[in-house]
């Protein structure tokens, strides 16, 4: 499977690109454990071509991370065509339109799902970035904006005569938000949809290994993104890649193992930003986490987790779990 002169292999995974959490750190962690390709967090146009120095930080990556693609959001064509220049100085391997963001801030001033409300916009702003950059350009949506306008069957035929070279569809409204069950129907009826020639990448409540088969086999897309599942769990693109490639549940390690890794991201996070930051950025990592799911009387522990505010008493609590909760031989 190509998206542009990208190759990649059969039943390509994704990390998805989210908000404070697809940082480098984190992108490389799911790109050691499989992730075939990851996108950076999404990046205010205006914000970079205003030089902010946190936003300019988000377009900075490693080689490690190849291949990547810079995702910039915003309403403004010529905000959006400038900032697009920026990003392909950045040399990443291809530039991602944001068209799918849901959140007030963004969809309310017009920019990310608020688009789905001005498709002609969305359009006019593809094609001018298109043509501004000599980067592939990609596009991530949603169905539309609401039950009563799913217009992406129709708009994806659109975005691809812009000259797109591949269209990621989550499968809700944007009225939707991140709630019910996303809806892979659409997605499935423009991947079969006989004029579409570029990759279709499907993304929406992907979060067991079961689940990613059946999206393939049942919807035909190229390539499925994960983004919540990868949340405090970024071996989920192991588990993935074995399971597409045998069919089999990968044995499962020693819960040691895992606890390894969230304290690997908490680690890097500190080092890259600072104790305080860092341990508060890492807190929406270990709040979601699968591994403490389950885990009977866990809450009052929960909440010390969340709440502690330097690296030792961090870890402190987390090498007390094993034990106090006998996992330490699980």
């Amino acid at each position: 499977m190509k998206i542009a002169n990208i190759e990649l292999p059969d039943n390509p995974v994704f990390l998805a690109p989210m908000e404070d959490v697809s940082d480098i750190g984190f992108r490389l962690l799911c790109r050691q454990f499989g992730a075939d390709m990851v996108y950076t967090e999404f990046i205010s146009s205006d914000a970079l071509i205003r030089d902010i120095k946190k936003t300019k930080e988000k377009i900075l990556f490693s080689e490690k991370e190849r291949p990547l693609g810079i995702q910039i959001y915003g309403s403004d064509p010529a905000a959006m065509v400038e900032a697009a220049k920026i990003c392909e100085d950045a040399d990443p391997d291809l530039i991602d339109i944001n068209f799918g963001c849901p959140v007030k801030k963004i969809a309310g001033k017009g920019a990310g799902s608020g688009m789905m409300r001005t498709p002609d916009v969305m359009l006019d702003i593809t094609a001018k970035v298109v043509k501004a950059v000599k980067k592939p350009v990609s596009v991530k949506t949603r169905l539309g904006w609401d039950d009563n306008s799913k217009i992406i069957v129709q708009l994806a035929e659109q975005l691809q005569d812009c000259g797109i070279v591949a269209l990621t569809i989550h499968g809700r409204t944007r009225s939707q938000m991140y709630k019910g069950d996303a809806d892979w129907t659409l997605i499935r009826e423009v991947k079969n949809n006989p004029r579409m020639h570029i990759p279709i990448i499907g993304n929406g409540d992907v979060t067991s290994v079961e689940q990613c088969r059946q999206r393939f086999d049942e919807t035909g897309v190229d390539a499925v993104m994960i983004g919540r599942g990868s949340i405090g769990a970024p071996w989920i693109f192991r588990e993935l890649k074995y399971y597409l490639q045998t069919g089999k549940h990968l044995p499962k390690e020693p819960f040691r193992w895992y606890l390894d890794i969230l304290k690997k991201q908490v680690l890097e996070s500190v080092e890259r930003i600072d104790e305080t930051r860092g341990i508060l950025h890492m807190r929406r990592h270990l709040a979601a986490t699968p591994l403490f799911k389950g885990i009977p009387d866990f809450k009052a522990t929960r909440i010390a987790m969340l709440r502690a505010n330097t690296l030792a008493e961090l870890f402190s609590i987390l090498d007390e779990i094993p034990e106090k909760f006998g996992l330490a031989n699980a």
